[in-house]
């Protein structure tokens, strides 16, 4: 990859669920990490310069290396061209659905965007715990956009029970089929579930910052943060992974895996190439590049989920690794894989 494409994540939810606040708790946690967002309306969001920054068409600084943009649907591409030009130095951009369109029409047109800057990072639909069976109710397309999601956040928990909230959970679960589905209050998250986050320069890796100190969360004890409802498992193989063997693991990756990154080294099968690998939800994307001179020839990867099994990973990828004659590479072996790299206009079809 000549450039790092900037995921778009896609928020969703009805009004009241709580996608307004979990906007801000993003916007608040974004440190060293510069964020677009792009909404219809500026709203309820929390930053004093986008409620005044004016009609649709406008794009606020909001001070802090993130940037807001109100548009219409009919001009999401337009915007994304503006807000992936390399002097915006954005690392991930967040689309809010609401009032926009249908959020499987949102993305739709992520995922037919031509602008190579961008890459789609998942379908995130905020549901209100408390008024879930209610907003069925009113709006029976719930049913028909979880089952597109690629994360549920399970907002508002503390305001019911823990039988009120296995309840829903049962609903969501049997709609959201293997969507990844996490709970939350205030709308807080981590923000490491949906994109890397980026250190500033000068920071140490794991310390408070002065946004951390001054605002925390938004609620409660600034010292208290998100709970990690989900886990993050680091995987590294000195051996060459088969492509046919890690294509059957991706194929049927398990409940609760949302995100997958990182390098896979296939050997013989490509032996000029690692493999940047960039898989959430259902989406997965493979970015061949030259290996770096000088540099060890290792598979590494970050596997991030909710309920996943850590060891049970391990040893599904440790199988995954050539380990005999049976392994040698055939000339169809990276046909899997390679369906799964994005083609340009310099690359041959």
């Amino acid at each position: 990859m000549t450039t790092q494409q900037i995921p778009v994540v896609v928020l969703a939810g009805f009004l009241g669920a709580g996608k307004t606040t979990l906007l801000n708790h993003l916007l608040r946690s974004s440190r060293g990490t510069r964020i677009g967002v792009m909404v219809n309306d500026f709203g309820d969001i929390g930053i004093d310069a986008m409620r005044i920054a004016g009609q649709v068409g406008s794009t606020v600084s909001l001070g802090n290396g993130c940037l807001c943009c109100a548009v219409d649907a009919s001009e999401l591409d337009e915007y994304l061209e503006v807000l992936t030009r390399p002097e915006s130095r954005l690392d991930v951009i967040v689309i809010e659905a609401s009032g926009l369109a249908e959020p499987q029409e949102l993305v739709r047109m992520v995922l037919a965007s031509e602008n190579e800057r961008i890459v789609y990072g998942g379908l995130v639909q905020v549901v209100d715990a408390a008024e879930f069976s209610a907003t069925r109710e009113r709006h029976p397309e719930t049913d028909r956009h979880l089952p597109i999601a690629d994360l549920v956040v399970v907002n508002k928990t503390d305001r019911v029970s823990a039988a009120e909230l296995r309840a829903v959970h049962e609903t969501v679960g049997g709609l959201a089929g293997k969507a990844v589905v996490v709970d939350a209050t205030h709308g807080r998250i981590d923000p490491e579930l949906l994109f890397d986050r980026v250190a500033p320069e000068g920071e140490i890796e794991g310390q408070m910052s002065i946004e951390d100190i001054l605002y925390g969360d938004g609620d409660g004890d600034p010292h208290v943060h998100p709970h990690a409802s989900y886990e993050t498992v680091s995987l590294t193989a000195a051996t060459p992974l088969d492509p046919r063997r890690l294509m059957a693991f991706l194929d049927a990756r398990p409940e609760g895996l949302y995100r997958i990154k990182g390098f896979v080294d296939f050997g013989a099968a490509d032996p000029d190439n690692r493999y940047a690998v960039h898989a959430v939800g259902r989406f997965l994307r493979f970015y061949p590049e030259r290996w770096p001179a000088g540099e060890e020839r290792l598979t590494q990867l970050v596997l991030i989920g909710s309920g996943v099994d850590a060891e049970g990973l391990r040893k599904e990828l440790a199988e995954c690794e050539r380990t005999g004659p049976q392994d040698a590479p055939d000339e169809h072996g990276m046909w899997g894989v390679l369906r799964y790299v994005q083609q340009t206009e310099e690359e041959p079809a």
